[in-house]
């Protein structure tokens, strides 16, 4: 498994080793002992499965104290551009993000942890999206910031025209206005 920190303290790349042959692929999408010997000691209590239809945009999304999310996310089918924003607000990074196509052909995946905000754009016909969270979704805590009119000038590899947008990030505030407890 190869593990890459970006520039984003917190943010990793993982790409697992991949056995494939004539007669398809096998590998392993988490093992806790290799990642405990990588200083990702993660407890994952929820698995979510999505399915989206090219120029959906999910996101940006977080889940405020003491509610935040860690999510270890995939793409099992499709691609898709994963986009992180560092909403800790102490952090020398505050406001930057890392993005990274995933693919159901690359297989790599993304490690956000607590104090990001999170989401992807649908650049394939259609995707299925996997993440795992280290705690549970609660309504009453979750946040959002407008992935697109938000100042981060994050490109989502998709035309603005084509991005297909829930209502509820639809009004979600720009990245100024966003209310988080990240510190």
């Amino acid at each position: 498994m190869n593990i890459t920190k970006t520039h984003i303290e917190g943010l990793i790349i993982i790409e697992p080793r991949v056995f494939e042959d004539d007669r398809g692929f096998f590998y392993e999408s988490w093992n806790a002992q290799t990642q405990q010997a990588n200083g990702l000691d993660y407890n994952w209590v929820q698995d979510n499965h999505a399915k989206s239809s090219y120029g959906v945009v999910r996101g940006l999304h977080y889940q405020c104290n003491p509610m935040a999310q860690a999510k270890l996310v995939r793409v099992s089918k499709g691609a898709v551009v994963d986009v992180a924003v560092d909403l800790r607000k102490n952090s020398p990074t505050y406001g930057d993000h890392v993005s990274i196509l995933l693919s159901a052909e690359n297989k790599k995946q993304f490690l956000v942890p607590r104090g990001f905000a999170h989401g992807y754009a649908v650049v394939s016909k259609t995707a299925e999206f996997l993440y795992k969270c280290d705690n549970f979704y609660s309504k009453e805590d979750e946040g959002g910031i407008h992935p697109t009119n938000n100042g981060l000038k994050i490109d989502w590899g998709l035309k603005k025209e084509l991005m297909i947008l829930s209502e509820k990030d639809q009004k979600a505030p720009d990245f100024e206005n966003c209310i988080n407890n990240f510190e």
